[in-house]
């Protein structure tokens, strides 16, 4: 008995010109047999196949039925097979399939003419006036009749469609106020005032509006194009920055992984050691009891002894030792320990913090260096007193406030100045040498922070910022300045920026360490490199702050 087959895939239309509109083949006068149309997709067969029980189908329509089924059954009869049956295209099936809709299509294209009885011919031309299509005899006879007084058209088809309902007059004219196609006629009633122009015009506006949009189009065509190549390239280098990233988290993790089988192996020789300590201590310790019990026993010896003389005077004249206890440890107070230390284990596992920590800011780090950038100090933002180097790396506190415009760009009371170079997406690091420094403030602000009188520096105002102050006190800079702990004083400073993922790090570039990171923070606009040197504070600070080019060691 033949069990029940899977649902039947929906029907698929191979690429031939019959199969442009889905009802072509059934609204044609040409009845389609049995033997040439696939049972499952309804249409003329494409590649077609035969099952071991003798019914056909298309390739195309079969495979994907018997794909989704363990259970290999006709879909027509549902006789099932014991195995998958190794199809083979019905080559002459096919050569049938393709002669017919090859011989369908010829004919749905050809317009036939109205005036032949019996084997009609190919029509030429279509009288608009006569309302009838001719093939080149009758056209002959047509134009001698009517001479040249008719209109004629390339042969169509539906014919009366060219016709005005109306006034049975050929549709010559269109009126661009109704947009629609009229005869000589119409314009001597309801579009007597109406802007009517000859088709061929009208056609000659058309065809340049459509040229218009061809244009248009095939630029959108050229655009996608270029986007799916820009697509193909930001998978290629994604797929490339993937396999790098993939090769350095392993060369990472692998690095982790021999600290932490450094470490337990440091901590299982230490433990050992100690162990090995403390049985050379316990074996000290019994030689010593051992050595005391051997003296006592000695001493218990000569007591008892002495306890069962008889000679008083040999009694008294003993040594006077004798008469106390031997001079011994005191070992009550020598306690004997059972546990190992956890100091061990927990200085063990903080120096492995502090190891994993160090690498992890190290690759890090690393990794964000690869990113770096050439910044430059933009003298237009830059505060009167600032001094600025020729190549723009350089900035220190003068003296006196030059004269400069007070333009909208430049600070005129925060001794501060910004980068030329803004960023409205992607990753972008760079570094700034701060030694010799007792006052700085570095980070990154946005395009549209406030430039003139006090200012604020914290997130809300567009300020991502960190600070020294007093040489020895670092900040981040938000509403409520929050304190850093550093280990050492940070030599050089580097800032990077993720656009994308709201982030703004600082690092001890030199010291490769972490200093302080805003995260989860939004960017709506560019954001340029921001700088103060500070105040000089009587010359103390007045080295300068310089903007270093990026060591990058992969």
């Amino acid at each position: 008995m033949a069990e029940s087959s899977p649902t039947s895939p929906q029907p698929k239309r191979a690429k031939r010109e019959c199969r442009d509109e889905p009802s072509a083949l059934s609204s044609s006068n040409v009845c389609l047999t049995e033997e040439l149309q696939c049972s499952v997709c309804l249409d003329v067969f494409n590649d077609p196949v035969s099952t071991p029980c003798g019914h056909n189908f298309c390739k195309s329509c079969l495979k994907p039925y018997w794909d989704n089924s363990h259970i290999y059954s006709c879909p027509m009869c549902k006789e099932t097979f014991s195995k998958r049956p190794d199809l083979k295209i019905n080559t002459t099936l096919r050569q049938v399939a393709l002669l017919f809709i090859e011989t369908f299509n010829q004919r749905r294209s050809e317009v036939l003419c109205d005036i032949c009885d019996e084997r009609k011919l190919k029509a030429l031309k279509s009288c608009l006036v006569c309302q009838a299509s001719y093939c080149e005899t009758h056209l002959e006879l047509h134009q001698k009749l009517h001479s040249k007084k008719h209109k004629l058209m390339d042969p169509v088809e539906n014919i009366k469609d060219y016709i005005c309902q109306k006034h049975e007059r050929p549709l010559e004219l269109f009126c661009r106020d109704d947009q629609t196609c009229v005869c000589v006629f119409c314009t001597e009633g309801d579009h007597k005032t109406h802007n009517t122009v000859p088709l061929e015009e009208e056609s000659k506006d058309k065809k340049t509006q459509l040229k218009k949009t061809q244009t248009n189009v095939q630029q959108m065509i050229l655009e996608r194009i270029k986007k799916i190549q820009d697509i193909r390239h930001s998978a290629e280098l994604r797929k490339r920055n993937t396999d790098e990233e993939k090769a350095a988290s392993v060369e990472v993790f692998s690095a982790l992984i021999r600290s932490i089988e450094r470490c337990q192996t440091e901590l299982l020789e230490m433990m050992d050691e100690q162990q090995k300590a403390a049985e050379k201590q316990d074996e000290d310790l019994m030689k010593d009891l051992e050595q005391e019990i051997t003296e006592l026993k000695c001493r218990d010896s000569e007591l008892e002894q002495l306890s069962h003389t008889e000679n008083h005077l040999h009694l008294i004249q003993i040594d006077p030792s004798l008469y106390s206890p031997p001079h011994t440890k005191n070992w009550s107070e020598i306690s004997m320990k059972t546990d190992v230390s956890v100091e061990t284990l927990r200085r063990a596992l903080t120096q492995l913090q502090e190891t994993l920590d160090d690498k992890l800011t190290q690759t890090v780090l690393r990794r964000m260096q690869q990113y770096a950038v050439d910044v430059t100090l933009d003298p237009v933002t830059a505060h009167p007193k600032l001094i600025l180097s020729e190549d723009g790396k350089q900035l220190k506190l003068g003296a006196r406030k030059l004269k400069l415009p007070d333009n909208p760009e430049r600070f005129n009371r925060s001794v501060n100045v910004l980068g030329k170079e803004g960023f409205s997406s992607g990753r972008f690091y760079f570094e700034v040498q701060v030694k010799g420094k007792t006052y700085w403030t570095l980070g990154v602000a946005r395009e549209s922070i406030n430039r003139k009188g006090k200012i604020t520096f914290s997130p809300q105002n567009g300020f991502w910022t960190v600070a020294l102050k007093d040489e020895h006190n670092y900040l981040a800079c938000v509403n409520a300045d929050i304190p850093l702990s550093l280990r050492v004083s940070p030599q050089m400073v580097g800032v990077f920026v993720d656009h994308e993922e709201g982030l703004v790090c600082f690092y001890d570039v030199e010291n490769r360490s972490h200093i302080y990171s805003f995260t989860g923070q939004t960017f709506a606009e560019k954001l340029f490199p921001y700088f103060s040197p500070c105040r000089n504070h009587e010359g103390k600070n007045s080295a300068p702050l310089i903007i270093s080019p990026v060591h990058y060691n992969k």
